[in-house]
Formats: C-alpha cells, sequence, structure tokens
C-alpha cells in the first residue's frame, strides 16, 4: 500500500540529511526525499526540488516541509514546474523537526493527505517546555 511522502527542504543539506535519516528510524516505509543546499553551500533550488518531488511522486501525495522563506519560494517555483497534478502535493505550515517527526508517524499508520498535513501543522502547538 502506498503512503503520503515527504520532501524535506532546507538550506542545509547536512540539516535534511540528519532529519531523514531520524525520521527513517521512526517510520522506515515513508519514502522521503530532500532538497538541501546548493553547489556545497547553503541554499535552495528550485530544479532540485522538482526532481525530489519527482522522485516519491504517488497517488497519495506529498507533504513539503521547510525551514525558511526562500525555500518556500522555491518549493512554490519547483510546483509550477511540475507537470503533476499540484492538488496531491501540499506545503505544510510547521516546524522542520517537530513537523516531520509528526507527518511521518501519520504517514506510516497510513494517514492521508489531510491527515498527515493535520499532524505536520499541529506540532506548532507542541510545547517543549511546562513551568
Amino acid at each position: 500500500m502506498s503512503k503520503v511522502g515527504l520532501l524535506l527542504i532546507s538550506h542545509s543539506y547536512h540539516l535534511v540529511t540528519g532529519l531523514r535519516e531520524l525520521l527513517q528510524q521512526v517510520q522506515s516505509d515513508v519514502s522521503i526525499a530532500i532538497s538541501g543546499g546548493t553547489d556545497g553551500g547553503i541554499g535552495t533550488g528550485a530544479f532540485d526540488i522538482k526532481e525530489a518531488i519527482e522522485s516519491i511522486y504517488t497517488e497519495e501525495g506529498i507533504v513539503i516541509l521547510f525551514d525558511l522563506g526562500s525555500a518556500l519560494i522555491n518549493a512554490e517555483l519547483a510546483l509550477e514546474l511540475l507537470d503533476k497534478n499540484q492538488s496531491k502535493i501540499r506545503l505544510a505550515d510547521a516546524p522542520l523537526v517537530e513537523g516531520g517527526f509528526a507527518a511521518v508517524v501519520e504517514a506510516g499508520i497510513g494517514g492521508s493527505l489531510q491527515e498527515v498535513i493535520e499532524a505536520a501543522e499541529g506540532a506548532k502547538q507542541l510545547q517543549k517546555i511546562t513551568r
């Protein structure tokens, strides 16, 4: 059975590589693509993001999580470059690490695209320290 996939975008290749490693240990059967860094440095690129989307696309959809504002701009540009039905590719307004963790758990149990988005975005409300 196909599951919702995740795309992690960061200005740092090392950041998304490490995060993917962590998330794959949580749910090894969820497809996770990454896009990070440009030419060995810091940045994001629309064409790299487009290729990452294409590498894991299924009819179940993809949730995209990103770190900073220009990653969002490049993700939106990548979506414009795609031939695929964009209604199955959604951007999550979520923290990258906590949102990714919640999303991979939900995707791993077979959650729908909407449920995975809601799990990721719900991570914004996570309180790490209570006083």
